[in-house]
């Protein structure tokens, strides 16, 4: 086993259970990504920290653009997003570049992503916004 992947094992036993209890609830920086695993068809749901932005929410990819979530996010066209507690449907999902993706988590977030030198964002397209959510769709979900 690589260092890598004991690294993201480490992660999945410690760090992000605590995280999604912490999406789930509402609580602190973290949001969670709810999507379906390519291969397998399983649920999962992964732990993010996001921007809020016009049309959804920014999300960077700490790990770069082959991470699991955000294959599987592409590979199903949509997913759902659990912000501050409310699940959030995803139906779009696209690359964002470097200057964007910083200046949709301002300062001082985006000091420290530019320290830390991240360079991969995402516009995760939310069919509800946090800001402005349809009551249209509200009614339709049965």
């Amino acid at each position: 086993m690589s260092v890598r992947e004991r690294w993201f094992r480490f992660l999945g036993r410690t760090l992000n259970p605590v995280a999604l209890r912490a999406a789930h609830r509402g609580r602190g920086p973290f949001s969670a990504i709810r999507h379906v695993g390519r291969k397998t068809g399983r649920v999962y749901e992964t732990p993010i920290i996001v921007a809020p932005t016009e049309g959804g929410f920014v999300a960077e990819l700490t790990y770069g653009p082959e991470v699991a979530w955000y294959r599987n996010l592409r590979a199903a066209g949509s997913g759902v997003l659990i912000h501050r507690g409310r699940e959030i449907a995803v139906d779009g999902v696209r690359p964002l570049d470097r200057e964007a993706g910083l200046a949709a988590y301002g300062p001082p977030r985006s000091w420290i992503l530019r320290a830390l030198r991240r360079r991969d964002f995402l516009l995760l397209h939310a069919r509800d916004t946090p800001e402005a959510p349809s009551s249209e769709d509200e009614n339709s979900r049965d």
